[in-house]
C-alpha cells in the first residue's frame, strides 16, 4: 500500500503565525510515512517555489494558519491536479473563519456559545453588558489561541480588542461557557473518542497546547456513553455542514448545565507529540504510523 502513494510531499512550516507548530507536526508525519516506507520528502513553501511540487504525486498538508489551512495552498494544489490531505478549498477558508463557521452553525441550528463581532468604533461597553464577563476576545482568522483574552473586567475588553486585531482585523467577542473545554477529532466518515482538556492555566492557550506537560487529556472523557454519542454525531455534521472532508478536529464547550456548545472547526490540526487526533486515535486503536497512512489514502482533488 505504501508504494501506491507513489512520491509524497509532506507540507510543513509556511510563513503563519504558526509555523513553528506546523514545524513540529511535519517531522512526526515524515517520520511516519518513512517508517512505513512511503518515499516522502519535506516540503517547506516558505522557502520553496510551489511549481516544483508539480513531480510529486500526493500531498499531505501539514501546514497551520494561513497559506495552509485557509484554502490558499488548497487552491494551488486543484490547479495542478495533485491529490492534498484534508479538506478542500471552500471548507478551508470557511473553517478557519470562525466568524463564518459560527454564522453556518447558527444557520444550521448547529449550538454555538452568543458572539459579536467587534471593530475600534464599537459600543464596548454594551458588548459587555450583552454577552456577559467573563467573555473571550479572539481572531476571527488564527489559530492555535494565538491572540485571544479572556476578559475578565469592566473596561478591558477594548484593549482585549487591540490585542487580536494585531493578528486579524476581524475580531470575535465571545460568551463564556465555563463547564469544560473538549474536542472530537474526524477521521474519514467517524468521529473520534472525545477528549476533555483540562489545563492548568485559566484557558486551553497556546502554552497550554504546545509548552506546558501539565495539561490533563482525559479519555474516556467522562460523559456518559449517550451523551458523548450524541456529541460525536453533532461534531461529524457540524464539520460536513462547513464542507470538511477527510480528517479534522471540531472543538467544543460544556456549560454547567451539561448543555454543548461548538466553538471552532480545525481542517489541519496538529500532528505533534501534544496533538489531539492523534491522542484520540489511539484511543480508538489506531496507531499514530496508521493514522497517518490513513489521512494519506484519503488525499483527494475536487
Amino acid at each position: 500500500m505504501s508504494k501506491g502513494f507513489g512520491k509524497v510531499a509532506v507540507l510543513l512550516g509556511g510563513r503563519s503565525a504558526e509555523r513553528e507548530v506546523s514545524l513540529k507536526s511535519g517531522a512526526a508525519v515524515m517520520a511516519a510515512l518513512l517508517r512505513s516506507g512511503v518515499d516522502a520528502y519535506a516540503f517547506d513553501p516558505a522557502n520553496r517555489p510551489l511549481h516544483e511540487l508539480e513531480v510529486f504525486d500526493r500531498v499531505f498538508i501539514a501546514l497551520h494558519g494561513r497559506y495552509g489551512e485557509d484554502g490558499t495552498i488548497q487552491g494551488a494544489l486543484e490547479i495542478m491536479d495533485i491529490p492534498y490531505t484534508g479538506s478542500g478549498v471552500m471548507a478551508s477558508s470557511v473553517g478557519m473563519d470562525k466568524w463564518r463557521t459560527k454564522l453556518l452553525w447558527h444557520a444550521s441550528g448547529i449550538a454555538t456559545p452568543d458572539f459579536e463581532l467587534i471593530d475600534a468604533a464599537s459600543d464596548f461597553a454594551a458588548v459587555e453588558a450583552k454577552l456577559g464577563l467573563p467573555l473571550f476576545v479572539k481572531p476571527a482568522n488564527e489559530g492555535s489561541s494565538i491572540g485571544i483574552t479572556k476578559v475578565r473586567q469592566t473596561g478591558k475588553l477594548r484593549a482585549a480588542y487591540e490585542e487580536a486585531a494585531r493578528s486579524d482585523p476581524l475580531v470575535l467577542a465571545e460568551r463564556f461557557v465555563g463547564g469544560g473545554e473538549y474536542t472530537v477529532g474526524i477521521l474519514g466518515d467517524d468521529a473520534l473518542p472525545v477528549i476533555r482538556i483540562v489545563p492548568t492555566n485559566e484557558f486551553y492557550d497556546y502554552e497550554a497546547k504546545y509548552l506546558r506537560d501539565d495539561t490533563q487529556y482525559l479519555c474516556p472523557c467522562g460523559l456518559s456513553p449517550e451523551k458523548e454519542a450524541q456529541i460525536r454525531a453533532e461534531a461529524l455534521q457540524a464539520f460536513r455542514i462547513v464542507g470538511g472532508r477527510g480528517w479534522g478536529r471540531v472543538d467544543f464547550l460544556m456549560d454547567e448545565a451539561g448543555q454543548h456548545y461548538f466553538i471552532e472547526v480545525n481542517t489541519s490540526p496538529g500532528m505533534t507529540d501534544h496533538s489531539l487526533v492523534p491522542m484520540a486515535a489511539k484511543a480508538a486503536g489506531i496507531s499514530f504510523d496508521a493514522l497517518v497512512l490513513r489521512i494519506l489514502e484519503l488525499a483527494r482533488v475536487g
